[in-house]
């Protein structure tokens, strides 16, 4: 899900943190890539004419393949040097979002079949998208290719976005890729979009400067995290009937969720029980990584084009 609202809050009231690139002005450059994200992504993204996944004679899907495989020379071709980071095992505070993804869904999966059975083709295609999960085979099979063609990868002990901000801000790599907004709120210097989106898109790279977001909302690190978590975020509910105007104003005024609560209208904006705010605050702040130091981002590249 990444943080609710927040790429809004940044584009009102820190436009100068973001500025949009074409691929080509990366040439030279590392990158560490949410490679979960990326994966989910090409599942929905890359399909037949008919909206089904690709897959074998046999029936296995590969559409991630052809996405991984394709978006990768893509980027080796512009001199962009990738370095693709894995989910490890999902922190325990994600429980309840991993919970309702899997609501999700199910019920997307209940009106799949309503949709087929109907007949109606928009309806299947739109269904069949959301019952989409990266599973361990999906990884597996993308580590295998990867390593065929000579790119690196890192498997992170926990959340693929906080190791990839770890690289960056180790300057290991220029930036962390993800569409995940919440690699900012695990510290990534710069944070590139739309890096691994197809070139058919004609969407051009966004790319997000941390150091300009803090100084545009004259907030510390802290006080960013604590609106992220007021915003939204996997780790713990947020509270009802704060938006993002709403949720950066009491930031401002209050500097931290602990004031808040205290000067909240419990009434009119009633607190989460066991709400597990600071958990989710030490969770962003000193995440669970491996020291970019041992980490190696080079590989091999295998691939020449002419």
């Amino acid at each position: 899900m990444g943080i609710k609202g927040l790429t809004k809050v940044i584009g009102d009231r820190c436009p100068n943190a973001i500025k949009s690139n074409e691929i080509k002005n990366y040439f030279g450059r590392k990158v560490a890539i949410d490679a979960s994200m990326s994966i989910y992504q090409f599942l929905i993204a890359v399909r037949q004419q008919d909206g089904q996944q690709l897959t074998t004679e046999s029936g296995e899907t590969t559409s991630h393949l052809m996405g991984i495989f394709y978006r990768t020379i893509r980027m080796v071709e512009n001199g962009i040097k990738p370095c693709y980071v894995f989910d490890g095992k999902p922190p325990k505070l994600k429980s309840g979002e991993l919970a309702k993804r899997l609501e999700r869904r199910k019920e997307a999966s209940k009106s799949l079949e309503e949709a087929e059975e109907l007949g109606e083709t928009v309806d299947i295609d739109k269904f069949s998208r959301r019952t989409v999960k990266v599973t361990s085979e999906h990884n597996d099979e993308c580590k295998k290719l990867l390593s065929l063609m000579g790119i690196p990868y890192v498997e992170a002990p926990c959340e693929a976005e906080a190791q990839c901000a770890a690289l960056a801000r180790d300057k290991k790599v220029y930036a962390a890729a993800s569409e995940d907004m919440d690699t900012l709120t695990f510290s990534t210097p710069v944070l590139l979009r739309h890096l691994t989106f197809s070139e058919a898109r004609k969407l051009p790279i966004g790319e997000i400067h941390l150091n300009k977001v803090l100084e545009g909302l004259n907030f510390t690190m802290e006080q960013f995290v604590d609106l992220c978590i007021l915003l939204g975020c996997d780790y713990c509910d947020s509270i009802k009937g704060i938006g993002p105007q709403r949720a950066v104003e009491l930031i401002d005024k209050h500097k931290s969720l602990e004031e808040i609560i205290r000067t909240l209208d419990p009434k009119k904006y009633p607190i989460p029980d066991d709400w597990m705010y600071n958990e989710a605050r030490q969770l962003f702040l000193n995440p669970e990584v491996l020291d970019p130091k041992d980490i190696d981002v080079n590989g091999f590249i295998l691939l020449y084009f002419h």
